[in-house]
């Protein structure tokens, strides 16, 4: 665990006089590097290609919630409840997190 921050901290040093080609805003660039590494290495233990997969999708969904200013367990929940009540496709979309419909609850205070 240490090691994974460690190696957050070398590419964070690295990084911040890095720039791109201006299609994100500076202030975001490179701010999951940590995380992503502590799930790399977790993913390492998975049992199956499939779980592995799973993982990955979940935790893109945490990290996509937090981009768009949501608890992640408030918005979980709220997703896990609702779902099985969705018929349509926009039903579902309804749910995503950058959607503005969900409660104002969900959000991060700031």
């Amino acid at each position: 665990m240490r090691a994974a921050r460690s190696e957050c901290a070398v590419r964070s040093a690295r990084k911040a006089g890095a720039t791109d080609s201006g299609s994100r805003h500076p202030a975001r660039y490179g701010q999951n590097d940590c995380a992503i590494v502590l799930g790399r290495k977790a993913w390492l233990f998975s049992d199956t290609p499939a779980g592995a997969d799973a993982s990955a999708r979940l935790y893109s969904v945490i990290e996509t919630a937090k981009a768009s200013n949501r608890e992640p367990y408030t918005y979980l929940r709220h997703v896990f409840t609702e779902l099985p009540k969705a018929v349509t496709a926009d039903d579902v979309e309804a749910l995503l997190p950058w959607n503005t419909v969900l409660p104002a609850t969900q959000r991060v205070a700031a």
